[in-house]
């Protein structure tokens, strides 16, 4: 059975990327009223540029049933026009595990996602009822992307921060192989560190693009299985709605571009 991490490798070898496009459809941004016609028109415009795409179930959500409905036509057109692209549902969740096992049931067997971003906050036994469905996987929060990420995830432990012992628990919790762990660009030199302690883990890496993060330097920092998320930068790269389409091609493009280019340097 191929679980999503090798869906990942076969996607970014084929689409020689490891752009992953964020889908967060923000009514205030949107060219077009019509959440779910923006979001196939810019994944019929990306869909041989990426390696993943990953809609933000906040933003769905706060739009109530019609932005749910939104998802999972969405989540549809993606099956049905790039089958072999990673979908992450990014979520964020963590619970004690009745509510994890609920959650994990709603993410994989209700929404089809490929992968979901998990809170490690719980322990591990909040995480396993999503490690248990093997062709599937969770994404674990290290150290993020955010600005207050220091408050708690700098904490200091017996082994250092605590980003760093919570990279070192997602591994020892990935004994089938579908674990990764989210890692923001906007910190590099942690990035590094997460990167050379932990080789082969799948990263997710948001933070380029509208949060502004160096992309040359994750990318060196972080050299190998990743995701690299952007979706303001990507998705509104034009608010025009004769040209959102192009522009997005074109952003996806260059950040795809850009990625490897740093990969060749490395």
């Amino acid at each position: 059975m191929k679980g999503w991490v090798g869906k990942l490798d076969e996607v970014a070898a084929s689409a020689r990327s490891h752009v992953c496009v964020g889908l967060d459809p923000d009514p205030a941004l949107l060219p077009v009223a019509d959440v779910l016609a923006f979001n196939r028109t810019i994944v019929d415009a990306t869909r041989d540029l990426v390696c993943a795409y990953k809609p933000n179930l906040g933003f769905y959500e706060a739009l109530g049933m019609a932005g749910l409905e939104a998802l999972q036509a969405t989540v549809r057109h993606i099956r049905s026009v790039a089958p072999g692209v990673v979908i992450v549902g990014d979520a964020k969740r963590g619970d004690i595990g009745s509510t994890a096992r609920a959650y994990a049931r709603a993410m994989f067997e209700v929404w089809d996602f490929d992968a979901v971003t998990v809170s490690p906050y719980l322990g591990r036994d909040s995480i396993e009822p999503f490690m248990a469905y093997e062709d599937r996987g969770a994404i674990i929060l290290c150290r993020t992307s955010n600005p207050g990420a220091r408050d708690i995830q700098d904490l200091p432990t017996g082994s250092g921060p605590l980003y760093l012992r919570v990279a070192e628990l997602i591994e020892s919790w990935n004994v089938a192989g579908n674990l990764g762990m989210v890692v923001g660009a906007t910190y590099p030199e942690e990035l590094a560190e997460v990167r050379a302690a932990h080789p082969t883990l799948p990263l997710l890496v948001p933070g380029v693009g509208a949060q502004g993060a160096d992309v040359s330097k994750a990318v060196r920092a972080g050299a190998g299985r990743m995701l690299v998320s952007s979706s303001r930068g990507l998705i509104y790269a034009s608010r025009d709605p004769d040209r959102y389409a192009e522009a997005a091609r074109e952003a996806t493009e260059t950040l795809r571009a850009a990625i490897n280019a740093a990969l060749e340097t490395d």
